[in-house]
């Protein structure tokens, strides 16, 4: 009998995880191998073909069991599949999906990681069993992914879901990556999370926990910040506070745009558990739409760095409506 797996790949900056997944959902095997960055990323396809082939080999898999491969890589793609920018690997108009199918003579798909990892989330981690979701990935910078009747919202160009850059600082905002000022990416990241400490170590004349800890290892981290909180510590508690009040606010103005079942939270910040979770539903709670305030939960993340190559393979499990 025919077999059902897909091959799925999370293209990151440094990293690119590998996976083999059957329509069923099932993780057959994992593993990643370093981003070759070199000459605008072209030889990038070419490895990843050639640790499939190796990977089936060693597994005694046929390339006719594959029903396709998905792709989720770190840019706006755009609806044929043509990467339109990809500035930490260096791919730019780059004909994504085509590439993809010339090498492995099989159906790809290919989106956005972050949408991806909504994807992952809604079929098999906190999303599941559920169509109407908001992924938020608060890392380095902040992710999102917005899924409405089990579809992935990527809009005209491929940049639908970019939560991170909701401007909620409308006056001496933080400068961000994308060019903007006063992004939620500047906040509720961990970067934006230490800079926040930071802007508080300078400015305070007094000794506080979070100058002490400074002074002892020459830097701030955002799990400093929330273990600090997580043990009351007013500064700490000021600046989770701040955090989640924009946070709240940008989840308050997409429930009313979206009335989603739920949002998720992962990235390495949502590690914070409660401490982040219950000021963020407080002030989720004061800017939503009061008549559906009580229908939309927030739940973290369960797949985390796997969620990506879940999404990938739904992606063509659901494009080819294999079930």
């Amino acid at each position: 009998m025919k077999q059902n797996n897909i091959f799925s790949i999370d293209v990151g900056g440094t990293a690119i995880k590998l996976a083999i997944i059957n329509a069923e959902g099932k993780l057959q095997k994992l593993w990643q191998i370093p981003t070759n960055r070199k000459e605008e990323g072209k030889y990038i396809i070419d490895e990843i073909y050639e640790e499939f082939k190796q990977a089936i080999h060693n597994l005694q898999i046929n390339k006719d069991d594959f029903i396709g491969v998905g792709m989720g890589a770190p840019g706006p793609i755009l609806p044929n599949g043509v990467m339109k920018r990809a500035t930490n690997i260096g791919w730019e108009n780059y004909p994504l999906k085509a590439k993809l199918e010339e090498r492995f003579q099989l159906p790809a798909f290919v989106e956005n990681d972050a949408n991806c990892a909504a994807l992952g989330e809604m079929w098999q981690g906190a999303g599941k069993g559920l169509k109407n979701l908001v992924c938020i990935t608060l890392g380095t910078g902040v992710g999102g992914g917005v899924i409405v009747n089990g579809e992935v919202v990527s809009g005209t160009s491929g940049g639908g879901g970019e939560i991170g850059h909701i401007t909620v600082q409308y006056k001496n905002g933080a400068p961000c990556n994308c060019g903007k000022k006063g992004c939620i990416e500047t906040i509720a990241s961990a970067t934006g999370v230490v800079r926040l400490a930071m802007e508080k170590i300078k400015r305070s004349n007094e000794e506080t926990a979070l100058t002490r800890l400074y002074k002892k290892y020459g830097k701030i981290t955002a799990k400093d910040v929330f273990d600090l909180a997580a043990g009351n510590d007013p500064v700490c508690v000021q600046i989770v506070e701040e955090v989640c009040f924009y946070l709240g606010h940008v989840l308050g103005t997409l429930s009313s745009t979206l009335n989603p079942d739920a949002f998720i939270i992962g990235g390495g910040v949502s590690d914070a558990g409660e401490t982040l979770l219950m000021p963020l539903e407080k002030y989720y709670r004061q800017f939503a739409f009061p008549s559906t305030v009580d229908d939309t939960k927030i739940i973290r993340a369960t797949l985390g760095n796997q969620a990506g190559v879940y999404g990938a393979a739904y992606l063509v499990k659901n494009k080819l409506s294999y079930h």
